[in-house]
């Protein structure tokens, strides 16, 4: 899927990914991968300005890290970063919602002669 179709949701899919454990940003591309069952393969080119764009806002916060030799920079939620997602939860619920009632088949008038 091409990363504009997540226009407006790709934070909420970050911020979910670090909810339950710090990460690294190729830990965060591979959680988002395999959390969407392989449909959202985000190049590096859409996660790591995101990802700059969170902390700025103060939703998560970063540390270098040495892992095997290399270093990684490390991603964790902050508490306003939760509250966030907590908040794009119930927004996304109330969107899907009522997007569900839309897009749903309607059995199809009955015609008159």
């Amino acid at each position: 899927m091409r990363p504009e179709a997540l226009k407006g949701h790709l934070d909420a899919l970050l911020l979910s990914v670090l909810e339950d454990e710090p990460r690294h940003g190729y830990a965060i591309i591979e959680a988002v991968r395999s959390g969407s069952g392989g449909t959202f393969d985000l190049p590096t080119g859409t996660i790591y300005p995101a990802l700059h764009r969170l902390e700025r806002a103060g939703y998560i916060d970063s540390r270098w890290h040495v892992i095997s030799g290399r270093r990684r920079r490390e991603y964790e939620l902050t508490t306003a970063g939760r509250q966030a997602l907590g908040n794009e939860r119930a927004l996304w619920t109330q969107f899907s919602t009522a997007v569900s009632a839309l897009l749903q088949e309607k059995p199809w008038p009955a015609v008159t002669p």
